[in-house]
């Protein structure tokens, strides 16, 4: 939505800057309209004051995060942009496309997480209701939960055949939710969370009772509490 306000001073450039500085925005992020180019007067009578229309746009949570974003990867040497995409319930989602986009996506995906952790803060400082924010480039979310999903059936694969607990890499608490969703319904095998953050993992382990069931299959039984983070 597009704002204004009205300045008056000695002179235009005075004008405009009692209005950036009561806005707090920087001279390129609003438009100028001169109303008034005022007189100096004889000896000060007559004189009329400059006065001006600054408008602006009226800053929202996503174009605060799109900002937040694209200043971020300038800082970062990076040539990349934030492109909006529609969300539900609310939610922000920005894809960053530009050259280079293996150093925004980091190793297993950590420049990547910590981006988004960040525009999160920064969006949601002095805001009651939370404002989620999702980040992603190149299809690397898409990608990465379905490699860690045949990462997870094939350990609850290893676990039942070998019959013993398979402890995976350290994951952060989105990637080890993608684990115990995958396995939560696959016979024979149970997950669990142990260790502490960032070294936080996740064991597959053989189901407490699970027998032998024909051709190697098992059965399971009744599922105990898990902690699934």
């Amino acid at each position: 939505m597009t704002k204004f306000i009205e300045k008056q001073a000695s002179t235009i450039d005075e004008a405009v800057q009692l209005a950036l500085e009561e806005l707090q925005m920087p001279r390129e992020s609003v438009s100028v309209e001169v109303l008034e180019k005022g007189k100096t007067g004889f000896f000060g009578i007559g004189a009329v004051p400059a006065r001006v229309r600054v408008s602006y746009e009226e800053a929202t949570p996503a174009s605060e995060a799109k900002a937040f974003v694209d200043g971020l990867l300038e800082r970062m040497g990076i040539h990349g942009e934030a492109f909006l995409e529609e969300g539900e319930d609310g939610q922000i989602i920005l894809d960053i496309r530009g050259e280079d986009m293996g150093a925004v996506i980091g190793r297993r995906g950590d420049t990547l997480d910590a981006i988004q952790y960040l525009t999160s803060l920064t969006v949601n400082r002095g805001k009651e209701e939370h404002i989620r924010i999702a980040i992603d480039t190149e299809g690397y979310r898409a990608k990465r939960e379905e490699s860690l999903q045949r990462l997870a059936r094939k350990m609850a694969g290893k676990a039942l055949k070998y019959r013993k607990n398979m402890t995976l890499e350290p994951m952060n608490p989105y990637e080890r939710r993608i684990i115990h969703a995958t396995l939560q319904d696959y016979k024979g095998v149970t997950t669990y969370s142990t260790g502490t953050e960032p070294n936080r993992r996740v064991v597959v382990a053989m189901e407490r009772g699970a027998k032998p069931q024909g051709h190697g299959g098992y059965r399971r039984a009744p599922r105990r509490n898990r902690n699934a983070e």
